[in-house]
């Protein structure tokens, strides 16, 4: 149950609101990243139905042939081993309340159990409860469920605080169903593709190219269309937001408003990560050096001590077109990644050189590039290294290796996005326990402007 109003007035109230539109708002940013069903139900019960102050929760997941309830979650003295569920209840559709729920798909508050001809005893003592069901698609697919001890503990604000949490819940539930949908579909193509292509080796090569690009691009398309969907969402929140802030006076009232603020940021720094893996960035292209570029990024990037980071600049590298203030988030993001791989300290190296590009030389590359003049960047790091499958995910959005929170997996995927939409593009070389190269393909300007430049030089 939410934490109940008392005798000292408003001020409590005030508490509890500011409670959950902070824990809602960090839900929401989170949610994208959370990468399986699994992890989705354990931070639903533990960050989120947990930090309400609600003091039970249990969340069910139906069987495949939607007939049982599976506890797959919990919350409270109903889980006494952390993320490991022992003899998990299993209950029939249209038994016991959570079954009536699944089966009557409407969510339910119990204000006497003892009254309740439905009612399941359990091993904890309850008087009271509340029910809501997950859905993906128009199926139920699981239920959210809520005890008490004390009767009449739940009323409408508890039921429309955990009804919203179910539907930001059935929201990821979907999103996940389609992406293993998609998963599955690949792996399948994949399958089919693999008996055809014994016809020859070339055949296969060019066919996985050919699929692989279709894919990312149906995935750009399909992001692209949600950040600029979400984007509006966004700027809509944002500025009643700044309308609030003008009438807003107690700092209890400021603070809450500021998180709020704060989640819109991340959002709107998420909206642009999409963009930019979408290529649809709007991007604002300048003829630049990239010497240049690359020493005013390393003087913004203030690392540690024990990272040395050794500059090997070409003389008189070619000019690129390039929008410098998105290029210099890509160096950063590149700069810290090679950090974080280099724990205990380790040297970054950092090269620019003039290159001729062919068509025989397109091993390592994230992309397929034409040949032809280009400045290539290298960042090498002694770190340790990424492994092999790691190296085949490495550009897919939303792919990280980092826990729930703290990376949402569109770094690698954004560069990627940028390059492309610069007309270049990546390679990735790593070994374990070696280190990794990460170089960006420019394409160079006419020679014209190299020389203009090279006067003004």
């Amino acid at each position: 149950m939410l934490s109940s109003v008392t005798p000292h007035g408003d001020l409590q109230e005030t508490l509890g609101e500011a409670r959950t539109l902070r824990t809602l708002n960090s839900f929401a940013v989170d949610l994208i990243a959370i990468p399986s069903v699994d992890d989705l139900f354990w931070y639903v019960a533990q960050n989120v139905v947990g930090r309400l102050k609600f003091v039970d929760c249990v969340i069910y997941q139906a069987n495949e042939s939607h007939t049982e309830l599976v506890q797959v979650a919990a919350l409270g003295e109903k889980n006494p081993f952390g993320r490991s569920i022992i003899n998990p209840l299993k209950i029939p559709f249209g038994q016991g309340i959570t079954g009536q729920v699944a089966q009557s798909r409407e969510a339910i508050v119990i204000d006497d159990l003892l009254m309740d001809r439905n009612y399941i005893s359990d091993t904890q003592f309850a008087r009271s409860e509340i029910c809501v069901p997950l859905f993906c698609g128009n199926r139920v697919v699981g239920v959210i469920d809520s005890e008490h001890p004390m009767p009449a503990a739940f009323g409408a604000s508890e039921l429309e605080v955990l009804i919203t949490i179910a539907a930001m819940t059935s929201a990821k539930l979907e999103l996940l169903a389609e992406a293993d949908r998609s998963k599955q579909r690949y792996l399948d193509l994949v399958e089919t593709h693999a008996q055809l292509s014994l016809e020859t080796t070339n055949r296969k090569a060019l066919e996985t190219e050919l699929f692989n690009a279709r894919k990312l691009e149906a995935v750009g398309r399909l992001t692209g269309r949600f950040a600029h969907e979400f984007n509006n969402l966004l700027t809509a929140i944002s500025g009643n937001l700044e309308f609030l802030e003008e009438a807003m006076t107690d700092q209890l009232s400021v603070d809450t408003l500021n998180s709020a603020q704060t989640a819109a940021q991340r959002g709107e720094k998420l909206i642009q990560a999409m963009l930019a893996f979408s290529q649809r960035s709007r991007l604002s292209p300048q003829i630049a050096d990239l010497n240049t570029l690359v020493a005013l990024a390393c003087e913004q990037s203030n690392g540690r001590q024990n990272d040395a980071v050794q500059l090997n600049l070409a003389e008189n590298p070619n000019l690129i077109s390039v929008d410098p203030k998105f290029l210099d988030a890509v160096l950063l993001n590149l700069i810290r990644n090679a950090r974080d791989a280099m724990p205990d300290g380790g040297e970054i190296q950092i090269t620019t050189e003039n290159i001729i590009h062919n068509f025989s030389n397109q091993q390592g590359l994230a992309t397929a590039l034409l040949p032809g003049h280009y400045v290539r960047l290298s960042i090498n790091d002694s770190g340790v290294g990424i492994p092999l499958e790691g190296l085949q995910q490495i550009f897919d959005p939303f792919y990280t290796t980092k826990p729930v929170g703290a990376g949402i997996g569109l770094g690698l995927s954004m560069t990627l996005g940028f390059m492309q939409q610069s007309g270049g593009t990546v390679a990735v070389q790593s070994q374990v326990g070696q280190g990794s190269t990460f170089q960006l393909y420019f394409p160079t300007v006419s020679q014209g402007a190299n020389d203009l430049l090279t006067i003004n030089r």
